[in-house]
């Protein structure tokens, strides 16, 4: 039997898609695409693999600028573990995007004109400035920049 030690470093490129469950589509639709900004896929530029759940209204494709694919997928009797958001419910802490250090507080606005619930921050670190917010279905977000 051939023993394997691992893939080679540099082997896994990069982060192809993320993909969450959202128990309200148009919400976390809204959440994503209108607040965020991000890209929505739609027509032709959807996957092939997914244009039948597309069709049928059961996922929705955005994408980043640096080309990170984000699915949701439609999960209507979606239920969190915990349904207090503070409480990590799973293993997987938060999703962070990158923002121009200028374009930070603009962020902070938005979300706070939305009343979106806030985690923590703004808060500035070394490593730049953060602020942890919550997406329609408790999931952690963060939005950051590095140091001016």
């Amino acid at each position: 039997m051939p023993k394997f030690s691992g893939l080679s470093v540099g082997c896994l490129r990069r982060v192809h898609h993320l993909a969450l469950n959202v128990a309200d589509l148009e919400r976390s639709r809204h959440f994503y695409g209108t607040l965020l900004g991000l890209h929505e896929l739609t027509g032709d530029e959807v996957p092939s693999t997914l244009r039948a759940m597309v069709q049928a209204g059961k996922v929705a494709n955005f994408v980043t600028p640096d080309g990170l694919v984000l699915d949701l997928f439609w999960e209507p009797t979606l239920t969190p573990p915990d349904p207090d958001p503070d409480r990590q419910f799973t293993r997987a802490n938060h999703l962070a995007f990158d923002i121009a250090p200028d374009a930070f507080d603009q962020a902070v606005a938005i979300l706070q004109q939305h009343q979106v619930a806030i985690a923590q921050g703004p808060v500035t670190r070394p490593t730049g400035r953060g602020i942890y917010f919550y997406d329609p279905d408790g999931f952690m977000i963060e939005i950051r920049c590095d140091p001016d």
